[in-house]
């Protein structure tokens, strides 16, 4: 090695030295100030760097908790539908028969009905229970949280108040409207020539069991010429609905059908409201937990396109004797209350209403008046149109066996009477025997 190359390496080392010496200088000058503000630093030495340290770390968590909070709302959407929503139960019906669905929480809504021969037909349909449901609906994915409030419920009838949250990306929020036209469809699909039947659940009108198959109106007989009375006074306030505004009439009819048990009144209201494609709302009177307030409410918003029918009005207001003193029948509801709901300031417009009543003469003149009752017909045991329609109905082309039949009602003494509902029930019994349902309708005339 040469004497220069000698010189260069010290020259190196020379220049190199100062700053190993300059960096050893500054860390011990580190050091030194590290232990003069954190460890000799009764601050921190008394835990204030942990507070330091933790109050860093919350306003992260706060950031990062906004941050997730605005990316929330800036990529997703929530819709909720509350359970007093008509939507609700529409909802349920539709997602209870969604294919595509995770549900690991389930609820059983049974649905039972007896039929007229006595048998039973009992469905169970499975719905998404309280908790969190994903499902698919036209390639994008959405969240269903269905809850359940502990602490608000319904005072009328004590049942918790319900909530369905769907949750889907900010993009696919267009799928909410098509998801609930889609529920709405398949309900309207289900009730299509039937007729359902409503009846009070608190504030509220909700379906009764299954909608019920439409009934036809030539299958409820009553006497010659009644029901096409009825039927055309019901087209004639339908259709003149103009008429009653440019007058200034409150536009509402209420219909009263009277007579004796099992002369079909009931019956007839239904298939009316078949042949007209409305609903029936069923509302009792006697009901424990109705008040004045609730009636009215109930009467107000009644479904479209339903007929609203109080039977046996009699056994809830008896000429007001319920209770002597204040005129309550056996609920919260006065009969001025009653009277006020049928026509008073308050009360509801385009309404066709229908009482029943077994004993007329029990009703106060005050219900009577027009305005709260306008049209009356008596409805009574079957006459002698009735039976040969009936007789012609379940045995078609035995003419010969209803004119016997016939020839011996008229000899029967006119006190002793026999109901539709009678008949019929012989008539059901004898469906091929016509000797036999002949020989028990004169052994009921004998007794």
């Amino acid at each position: 090695m040469s004497s220069e190359d000698i010189t260069i390496d010290r020259t190196a080392v020379a220049e190199i030295a100062p700053t190993n010496v300059e960096d050893s200088s500054m860390k011990a000058k580190a050091t030194s100030l590290y232990d003069e503000i954190v460890k000799k630093n009764p601050f921190f030495a008394a835990g204030g760097g942990l507070m330091l340290l933790g109050s860093a770390l919350a306003i992260a968590r706060s950031a990062i908790k906004s941050g997730s909070a605005f990316a929330y709302r800036q990529l997703l959407i929530d819709l909720e539908i509350p359970s007093k929503d008509k939507s609700y139960l529409w909802f349920l019906q539709w997602v209870g028969k969604y294919p595509q669905r995770s549900s690991r929480q389930l609820s059983v809504e049974t649905s039972f009905h007896q039929h007229d021969n006595g048998s039973v037909t009992t469905n169970f349909q499975f719905v998404p229970g309280p908790g969190r449901h994903l499902i698919k609906y036209k390639g994008a994915y959405m969240l269903i949280r269905r809850e359940r409030s502990g602490k608000m419920v319904d005072m009328t009838n004590g049942s918790p108040f319900e909530t369905v949250t769907l949750t889907t990306l900010y993009r696919d929020r267009h799928l909410f409207k098509d998801l609930l036209l889609e529920a709405k469809e398949l309900a309207t699909k289900q009730n299509e020539g039937k007729t359902v039947i409503y009846t009070s659940w608190g504030p509220e009108w909700r379906p009764f069991g299954q909608p019920k198959s439409k009934r036809l109106l030539n299958s409820v007989i009553l006497d010659e010429g009644i029901a096409k009375t009825i039927l055309n006074d019901v087209r004639d306030f339908m259709g003149n609905g103009n008429w009653y505004f440019d007058r200034g009439i409150p536009y509402r009819r209420g219909y009263l059908l009277h007579g004796p048990p099992g002369s079909g009144k009931t019956s007839f209201i239904q298939a009316l409201a078949g042949h007209l494609d409305y609903n029936i709302c069923i509302l009792n009177l006697a009901e424990p937990n109705l008040t004045d307030d609730r009636l009215n409410h109930l009467m107000n918003h009644i479904p479209e396109r339903s007929i609203l029918l109080l039977e046996d009005v009699d056994a809830a207001f008896n000429k007001r004797e319920q209770t002597k003193e204040k005129g309550f029948n056996s609920s919260g509801v006065t009969f001025s209350g009653l009277l006020n709901s049928l026509d008073g300031v308050t009360s509801s417009e385009e309404t066709i209403t229908f009482m029943t009543t077994n004993h007329p003469e029990k009703l106060d003149p005050a219900i009577l008046r027009p305005g709260r009752i306008d049209f009356k017909q008596y409805i009574g045991n079957a006459t002698l149109y009735q039976m040969e329609k009936m007789f012609m109905k379940f045995y078609p082309n035995e003419h010969e066996k209803c004119k016997e039949f016939i020839d011996y009602c008229k000899t029967v003494d006119k006190s002793k009477t026999i109901s539709t509902a009678q008949l019929q029930g012989i008539f059901v019994m004898n469906k091929n025997d016509t000797n036999g349902a002949i020989s028990m309708i004169k052994e009921v005339y004998r007794n």
